[in-house]
């Protein structure tokens, strides 16, 4: 696969230039395509990933900026003809293209630090780049006391400054499992939580689409919202009054995984992609503002503004089967719209 203007995405990107000491001497040139999240994902693995990929290897990459369900669907459209290298997933589209036979088999050998990650994250298909936590976030300035529990978040004084959002993402889908679980029910039974949304619509400040919720709050037009830790450091490193707590039930956890398409042109390149997104130099520098990304790389120290202290915590937090998730999802995000958004 050809690619043009790779030099010129990375022109200018001089800026992480103490982070190319990866031990590793410039290879021959190469190249690679790789699915990307918008936004600050995009941001942080161009002015990050790519120029020491460049400096380590010689190896270019450009990026195809797509959320998950749209870099699934692009793949399955292409019919055998990758569109791009890499996917990078959350787990519902990684369970739902694993068993759409889209990613190539992860060869561990070919990944130096890989022997660095927490046992589990590199599995027959897939890398996990990221985790992600999440809980409760609320302004301490607001409550003498900050909410304990999800079944809190619809009890006064939370509801009244309670931000809602819908299943479209990871975050608010486990979240609404969590609060259905309770009240009673969870993947299997997620009535109750929709009983609780529609009892407190009329009193909730908001309801938001996933990425207007941190701007609202930012306003102080809501208090209080279920999230991930990531989306507390950059508010807090914008100076906003917020803070994270862990439910009594614990903590949610995900994974966010790097994946090689099926078929893949450039595996070479993509293998030495993946290997540099998990190295301890990067995966320092992208949990510091404005990135503020929960670090897998045992070596990696954790900064104190994660809401986490210890990889080890991960393993004790709260998980979802996607499979389980996934054949119901689609229902549900249409339930939301229809019932809680009108």
């Amino acid at each position: 696969m050809t690619m043009i203007n790779r030099r010129d995405l990375l022109a200018g990107l001089g800026t992480v230039a103490a982070l190319t000491g990866l031990g590793l001497p410039a290879r021959a040139a190469g190249s690679l395509t790789a699915a990307i999240y918008p936004g600050t994902w995009e941001e942080a693995y161009r002015n990050v990933v790519a120029p020491v990929l460049k400096k380590t290897y010689g190896v270019d990459v450009a990026f195809d900026s797509l959320f998950a369900v749209d870099q699934v669907a692009k793949v399955r459209a292409a019919r055998g003809v990758p569109p791009f290298d890499c996917f990078v997933l959350d787990p519902g589209p990684a369970a739902a293209a694993m068993q759409a036979g889209l990613f190539e088999p992860i060869d561990a050998t070919k990944l130096p630090n890989a022997a660095k990650l927490p046992k589990g994250l590199v599995s027959s298909h897939a890398v996990t780049c990221n985790a992600q936590v999440v809980g409760i976030a609320y302004n301490p300035k607001k409550f003498a006391t900050p909410p304990r529990s999800w079944a809190d978040l619809f009890k006064s004084p939370y509801v009244e400054r309670l931000g809602l959002t819908g299943f479209q993402t990871t975050f608010g889908t486990v979240s609404l499992i969590e609060i259905a679980k309770a009240f009673g029910g969870g993947i299997d039974d997620i009535e109750p939580a929709f009983k609780a949304l529609k009892d407190a619509v009329p009193k909730v400040a908001a309801i938001a689409a996933p990425a207007a919720l941190p701007g609202l709050f930012q306003q102080g037009q809501v208090d209080v919202m279920y999230g991930n830790t990531n989306t507390v450091s950059i508010l807090k490193g914008r100076g906003v009054d917020i803070a994270y707590i862990a439910p009594e039930s614990g903590s949610i956890t995900f994974q966010t995984t790097l994946h090689i398409v099926k078929g893949a042109e450039n595996v070479d390149a993509a293998y030495k992609y993946i290997d540099t997104a998990i190295s301890a130099p990067i995966q320092d520098a992208l949990q510091k503002a404005p990135y503020n990304m929960v670090p897998i790389n045992v070596d990696t120290p954790l900064d104190p503004a994660l809401d986490i202290k210890s990889l080890d915590e991960l393993s004790k937090m709260v998980t979802h089967d996607w499979t389980k998730i996934n054949p119901q999802r689609a229902a549900w995000i249409e339930r939301f719209n229809k019932e809680i958004t009108k």
